[in-house]
């Protein structure tokens, strides 16, 4: 067996040990505190003790004893009478020591000095409140500061020893804060405001210790980092490390590291977990989070990263190789509008492990007793969603809310288009403080919210008609051009449109094929684009009868009025006022790929349609003429009366797909 004293006191030390426990080293621990002692232990490391085993001379009987193969050294960036007495030990006793160093962070814009009674001395010649987080060893340095008592706050752990050097210093009240970190941004900001900070002084202990969430929070409150300058130190990095503890004790410990990533869904809150997410979490070395879920989960003793970003995920798990076993923290389930795709996507060269939670859904159904195998699922949070159009064609729908404002923005809706469905609202489900509430949506919008809500719309009467028909007299007609029924249903049909479809109706009229691409594409948007304002009048008007709040009306004359619009995956046009070309122009500008429906009526309409084919290299799909004719009575004989002819053109760029 190689026998592996290791000096502990950071994130390193922890993980270092037990990638050696799990790579056949015999792993020794010493740490300094009964803290560091019980969360080692949580790792199956069975010999750790407490103590600096007595200055170098100690720590080389201990050497001799243990007959190490090597000494490791992952002890604080600013513990260097400990690393000083480790160096010592190693040369006496000759044996291999390997210094792991946290990376130093950056200094920029920070005060910078050599040591907490040098910052004493600055900040004695500034004014303005302080936030001491340096720990209590040095506590009599910052009772040197004039008025200290009133300027001064100590940020100390909460222990016993801690406390009392401090009070008998005279920090306590509101000049003493005893808790245990590291801290995230968002508690250090609150004591900062509390407080009303100027400055703080803090040791750069790095990612892992917190001082990234220290710098954010001060630059977010206005106060200044007294930064202490770490001492002198030579090490490598994490990474290295295991590399050269695998050259001296012959053991491949890199092939032994697995990092692994869990994704648990934490439901409502930490009694939404399961059993085995929960042993998962009691695991684990780095907890990442919102703040939030973070809090509710009970991440005591672990390391924590508040952030829910993809991206940041994976950037930060790159730069910090010590954590071996991470969770992260989704609320909910991973299944249902969660985050867990996009870190997926991000998360290569990882082991990927996944535990399910409640989803909101199933809990807020379960709350008010109904099922939810037919409910339609829907998400409103942080993306836009067509809820009417969903409530509209279903007997019940669960939404996700973003915030209060989410709330009262859906009833507005709903008061509009669906006056009379029911509508309950979820309000902080799964915590002390949930909160259902039922009504109309105009009942709904005289409550006040908070910010985490989800909704259940039960519609007693859904539409189940066939979304590509209506009929003509469902419209308000005006004086508007209306393009009829079977013509607009085939021109439609030929566009091909998906659920999530973004599409343009130009020249829409009275907006019978903008409503009627609506209800096609229920996920999706029609912006219909109409020069006379009374036409838009009506569009308005028949997207409120027809319950298509996913038409947008734009008023203005195309292709000018196009230019603030999202790309299109497909367009209509029904008349162009002698713009055709320029139309087009702009569509494919706005999306190479963008499949157009041109519909003429007339000859010269259909003439420029083929010039603009010819001129703009598009490919025709087809060209066809619908002649449509409609029985009318004549006594009791039917007589069949044609409608005026017309011209359906499919065209798309060359090289796009065909649908």
């Amino acid at each position: 067996m190689k026998d592996v004293l290791i000096f502990s006191g950071t994130t390193e030390g922890r993980s270092i040990a037990k990638i050696l426990n799990s790579g056949g080293a015999d792993v020794h621990v010493r740490v300094a505190t009964g803290f560091g002692a019980e969360v080692m232990e949580g790792d199956r490391v069975e010999d750790v003790r407490v103590g600096s085993c007595g200055g170098a001379e100690g720590i080389a009987r201990e050497i001799r004893s243990l007959g190490c193969s090597a000494v490791v050294d992952a002890t604080h960036p600013y513990a260097s009478t400990i690393s000083e007495h480790v160096r010592q030990a190693c040369e006496e006793t000759r044996t291999p020591l390997v210094r792991i160093l946290r990376p130093a962070s950056s200094q920029d814009g920070m005060v910078v000095v050599g040591s907490v009674k040098e910052a004493a001395d600055f900040l004695s010649g500034t004014e303005g409140v302080i936030l001491a987080t340096t720990g209590s060893k040095e506590a009599e340095e910052y009772a040197r500061i004039p008025g200290y008592k009133d300027r001064v706050v100590m940020r100390v752990l909460s222990t016993l020893p801690s406390m009392e050097k401090c009070t008998s210093l005279g920090f306590e009240g509101k000049g003493l804060v005893c808790a245990q970190g590291p801290f995230t941004e968002e508690s250090n900001l609150a004591l900062l405001r509390q407080i009303r900070a100027s400055w703080i002084v803090t040791k750069d202990s790095g990612p892992s210790g917190g001082f990234q969430e220290k710098v954010s929070a001060a630059e977010k409150a206005g106060a200044r980092i007294v930064l202490i300058a770490r001492p002198p130190d030579a090490g490598l990095g994490f990474d290295e490390a295991v590399e050269e503890l695998s050259r001296i004790l012959d053991l491949d410990l890199t092939r032994k590291r697995r990092r692994k990533v869990c994704l648990i869904g934490i439901g409502m809150g930490k009694d939404g977990m399961t059993l085995r997410s929960a042993k998962k979490l009691k695991e684990a070395d780095l907890v990442i989070g919102a703040e939030r879920m973070l809090a509710s989960a009970g991440t005591e003793g672990k390391d924590t990263l508040v952030e829910y970003r993809a991206k940041e995920i994976a950037d930060y798990l790159e730069k910090n190789p010590r954590y071996e076993n991470v969770v992260v923290l989704l609320s909910g389930d991973i299944g249902f509008y969660s985050g867990a795709k996009k870190l997926l996507e991000s998360l290569e060269g990882f082991e990927i492990d996944a535990e399910c939670g409640i989803s909101s859904a199933a809990y807020l159904c379960s709350r008010i007793g109904i099922p939810w195998q037919d409910v339609r699922l829907t998400s409103a949070h942080g993306k836009e969603c067509n809820i009417t159009g969903n409530v509209r064609t279903n007997r019940r729908t669960f939404a996700l809310m973003t915030g209060k404002e989410g709330v009262r923005a859906m009833c507005a809706e709903l008061e509009r288009y669906l006056p009379d469905v029911k509508v309950t609202i979820g309000e902080d489900l799964g915590y002390p403080n949930e909160k259902i509430t039922t009504g109309t949506p105009s009942e709904i919008l005289s409550k006040e919210f908070g910010s985490l809500c989800a909704a259940v719309i039960e519609n007693p009467d859904p539409d189940a008609s066939c979304p590509a028909w209506i009929p003509d007299e469902d419209f308000v007609r005006g004086d508007a051009p209306m393009t009829k029924s079977e013509v607009r249903t085939l021109s439609a049909a030929k566009l091909r449109i998906a659920g999530d479809s973004i599409v343009y109706d130009v020249g829409a009229g009275t907006g019978s094929v903008s409503v009627l691409m609506a209800r096609m594409c229920p996920d999706g948007k029609v912006y219909a684009i109409e020069k006379e304002e009374e036409a838009a009048d009506l569009i308005e008007e028949n997207k409120t009868a027809l319950c298509t709040p996913n038409v947008e009306v734009v008023r203005g004359l195309a292709p000018g009025a196009l230019s603030d619009l999202p790309a299109p995956t497909h367009a209509f046009i029904g008349g162009s006022s002698g713009n055709l070309k320029e139309i087009v122009e702009v569509l494919l500008d706005k999306n190479p790929d963008v499949r157009i429906v041109i519909n003429s009526v007339t000859l010269e309409t259909l003439s420029e349609t083929m010039d603009v084919i010819r001129e703009c290299g598009l490919v025709e799909e087809e060209t066809i003429c619908v002649n449509v004719s409609r029985a009318r009575k004549a006594g009791r004989y039917h007589l069949m009366t044609a409608q005026n002819p017309v011209y359906i053109t499919v065209v798309r760029r060359r090289g796009s797909p065909a649908s």
